[in-house]
């Protein structure tokens, strides 16, 4: 079924989605998790409400999630060419992964956040702890946990993405897939890819799971 080749292109392609995914998220969380931090301090039950910019990043955020994934890949085309120099590409394709999963990392984050107790954030505000220790040394902690859990389902479905992608050449698994699978109606090729992105989801949720347990404090 494989040759030679073929064994060095998906051995390419496993090595392409590993690193599309991972940078994407990377980059997603750094972006995110303030943006989560922020909607959950200006919300008007928060620490510090500010609603007028937690309705604005509630807007921003609900915009970019709301287009579906291959058009934003496609219209964020000339911005990926003046920040990389390319469209096509693994690298290309992480410029659109990381702008979005951003806005739904963003979510899961404020989702995380929110399941912390009100009770421990009341008790630090009366031992007079600032709103940055509150997000630092309460709320992110408390909720490490979940967090791990939504980072295990964000990477997952960053990678969905990442298979999208190698509609527009962003190389990777998907790529060869859509490439071979469909194009040239190697079935048994597409369902091989199939097989192995599946193996790399279940590999990532069963880590973020186990270290999930493994910092609750509540158990």
């Amino acid at each position: 079924m494989f040759k030679e080749g073929m064994l060095a292109l998906v051995g390419q392609g496993f090595i392409e989605t590993i690193y599309m995914t991972v940078i994407s998220t990377v980059l997603a969380y750094v972006i995110g998790l303030p943006l989560g931090l922020a909607l959950v301090v200006t919300d008007k039950d928060g620490i510090h409400p500010i609603p007028w910019l937690n309705s604005l990043l509630g807007m921003i955020i609900n915009f970019f999630r709301s287009i579906p994934f291959l058009i934003l890949l496609i219209a964020l085309m000339p911005f990926t060419k003046m920040v990389v120099g390319t469209v096509i590409g693994s690298k290309a394709a992480i410029v659109g992964l990381w702008i979005a999963a951003a806005p739904f990392i963003a979510r899961m984050v404020e989702s995380s956040l929110k399941e912390v107790e009100i009770g421990v954030v009341e008790a630090a505000q009366s031992m007079g702890a600032s709103p940055f220790q509150i997000m630092t040394k309460v709320l992110l902690p408390e909720a490490k946990p979940s967090l791990l859990v939504g980072a295990a389902i964000s990477i997952t479905t960053i990678l969905g993405y990442s298979a999208m992608a190698g509609i527009v050449g962003a190389g990777g698994l998907g790529a060869i897939a859509i490439n071979y699978g469909y194009y040239r109606k190697q079935s048994d090729i597409m369902y091989v890819m199939v097989i192995l992105m599946a193996i790399i989801v279940l590999v990532f949720q069963e880590l973020g799971m186990r270290i999930s347990k493994h910092t609750d404090r509540r158990l």
